[in-house]
C-alpha cells in the first residue's frame, strides 16, 4: 500500500510559494494518486479510501483555482 503513503505525504506537503510549473506537477500528481486509490476502492469499498480521495480532491481543486484563477462574476 505504498500509494497510500504517497497520498499522506502529498497531503502533508506545503503548497505555499510554488511556481506555476510546480502547481501543474502537483495537480497531475494529485490526479494520479486519486485514480490509483480509486482502483483500490473499486475492489474493497473501504470508506477510509473514499475519505482520502475526497481530501486529495479538495487539495487538487485549491491548486487548480490558483492555476486558472477565480471565475469572473461579471458579464
Amino acid at each position: 500500500m505504498e500509494i497510500l503513503q504517497e497520498a499522506f505525504a502529498f497531503e502533508k506537503a506545503k503548497m505555499s510559494h510554488m511556481s506555476t510549473s510546480d502547481r501543474v506537477v502537483a495537480s497531475r500528481e494529485a490526479k494520479r494518486l486519486i485514480l490509483a486509490i480509486n482502483e483500490i476502492y473499486k475492489k474493497t469499498r473501504d470508506s477510509e479510501l473514499m475519505d482520502i480521495m475526497k481530501r486529495l480532491t479538495a487539495k487538487k481543486k485549491k491548486i487548480e483555482v490558483r492555476l486558472k484563477g477565480r471565475p469572473d462574476s461579471g458579464i
